[in-house]
């Protein structure tokens, strides 16, 4: 994990977000909200006049389906496409792109090195992968420099996504597998309690009493991995008597494949992320 930097240089920038989309609104929502950038100095760019309306309407701020006009008037500029589009995106901003100014990147296995080319000149790049959870200050974020972002660049862009939860420093290389681990491992999760609240609801809870037990538990427990100071098989192993309730249902995820199945899924995800970076 990446400690904290020394001075705000984030609060004073002007931020464009390319993007509202659910990663772009998250973000949007977090950054704001965390105090990292005030409302005067936010605008929001998207294709879709609704997603535009939604998020000037639940953040108060600036919004423009113009990019151009977004990108002269801001600092830093986070990019938060498709990775399908975003070729399309960067050659119609290149021209008024400068130096001075900052792109950092949240688009799925789209390298720096080809925002880098595509825009041409030495402007700074910074290729950040997060999560959702970012909209409620827990995010997990992977980040990496590229070849002409220096050390406060950088800092500007862990600064913004350290204000939503944690930064982890990886090679480029790695971010596919940050892709396929963190970026999409909320979905992994909220799959496991989906299918948990509907073994309680099977065995005669109500809706409401199913999710608030599997919400709180799945709360505790990833508190537990992040602040017990110990592996999660140890945790696993303090739950777990033997002959018990606990240790059936462990044998029955090992008999099946549960372990092999997520951990090919993940893998798979990676794999895709991969596939976007070479189109």
């Amino acid at each position: 994990m990446i400690p904290e930097e020394k001075g705000d240089l984030l609060s004073e920038k002007r931020v464009a977000f390319i993007g509202c989309g659910n990663m772009g609104s998250a973000l949007i929502s977090g950054t704001i909200r965390g105090g990292l950038v005030t409302r005067d100095k936010v605008l929001v760019t998207d294709v879709r006049p609704e997603r535009l309306d939604f998020i000037r309407e639940k953040e108060g701020i600036s919004t423009t389906e113009d990019n151009r006009e977004a990108v002269k008037k801001s600092d830093v500029i986070v990019l938060a496409v498709k990775p399908q589009v975003i070729g399309k995106v960067l050659s119609e901003i290149k021209d008024v792109l400068t130096g001075d100014k900052i792109i950092i990147s949240i688009a799925a296995g789209i390298t720096t090195s080809f925002i880098e080319e595509t825009l041409g000149g030495e402007i700074p790049v910074v290729r950040v992968m997060p999560n959702t959870p970012v909209m409620v200050k827990t995010g997990a974020s992977g980040i990496c420099p590229g070849k002409y972002a220096g050390e406060k660049e950088e800092s500007i862009a862990e600064q913004m996504f350290r204000g939503v939860g944690i930064v982890v420093k990886v090679s480029e290389e790695m971010l596919d597998a940050v892709t396929a681990l963190s970026g999409s491992g909320p979905a992994y999760v909220f799959y496991i309690v989906e299918s948990l609240i509907e073994a309680g609801i099977e065995m005669g809870l109500s809706e409401d009493a199913a999710r608030t037990l599997v919400g709180q538990t799945v709360l505790g427990a990833a508190r537990m991995v992040m602040e017990a100071g110990e592996s999660p098989q140890v945790l696993r192993a303090k739950v777990t008597s033997p002959g018990g309730t606990t240790e059936t249902a462990l044998k029955y995820l090992e008999e099946k494949g549960f372990r092999r199945i997520l951990i090919a899924a993940v893998k798979e995800a990676a794999k895709r992320s991969k596939e976007l970076s070479t189109g």
